[in-house]
């Protein structure tokens, strides 16, 4: 089971390959991760190791949630313990949050493609509360960054054309990376993002087709 999103295959229904949310979204500059990187060589650590260390925990709990989400038991002797522990703190979080707003599941890991712009995502979760279709993503990282919610409205486009019910509201849940913390964003209007999610997408098609 896995919760990375990045290298997934998307095609229309003519069999065309598009490229995904993330993927798109890689052409922006992240000027908080090069400041990180550059800080790391100051202190003579390779930035690869370390990234790849600390995303354990925040990808651990992912793992967990997204085992609890589909009713499957999660094999913790995979990981290291102490990554695990701190894991748990995120994903007992997580119960409580999901107990607290009695959210029923409609669909996880979705993958839906636009057949009218040629992209594709991978939507982590969508949610019934009451009579409202929830959108939820799920992100390891020490910040929200402004990427991310460009990626939650592509997300929302993609489910609100292929679906017959709108999504009502749309939700991030952090993990923290290096402590397994967990924290709750809303987002009550993504219409801004969406806008610049489809500048993005035109620039990544104008630099390709310049290949």
């Amino acid at each position: 089971m896995s919760t990375t999103k990045a290298h997934q295959q998307y095609k229309t229904k003519d069999g065309t390959i598009v490229p995904g949310v993330t993927t798109i979204l890689g052409i922006l500059a992240k000027p908080a991760l090069i400041h990180w990187a550059w800080n790391l060589g100051m202190q003579k650590q390779d930035y690869r190791k370390v990234r790849d260390k600390a995303a354990d925990i925040g990808t651990i709990a992912h793992l967990m949630i997204e085992c609890d989400i589909k009713g499957v038991p999660f094999d913790r002797t995979q990981y290291v313990p102490d990554n695990v522990d701190k894991a748990e703190n995120a994903y007992l979080a997580w119960l409580e949050w999901r107990d607290k707003f009695k959210v029923i599941t409609v669909a996880s890991e979705k993958q839906i493609v636009s057949e009218e712009y040629k992209f594709g995502g991978t939507i982590d979760w969508v949610a019934l509360h009451t009579d409202q279709l929830w959108l939820i993503d799920f992100k390891s990282s020490k910040d929200i960054y402004p990427e991310m919610k460009y990626q939650l409205a592509a997300y929302c486009y993609l489910w609100d054309q292929n679906d017959s019910k709108c999504i009502d509201q749309v939700h991030l849940i952090q993990l923290g990376k290096e402590d397994g913390a967990f924290s709750h964003h809303y987002y009550p209007d993504m219409k801004d993002e969406w806008e610049i999610f489809k500048h993005c997408l035109g620039i990544y098609n104008l630099t390709r087709k310049n290949k």
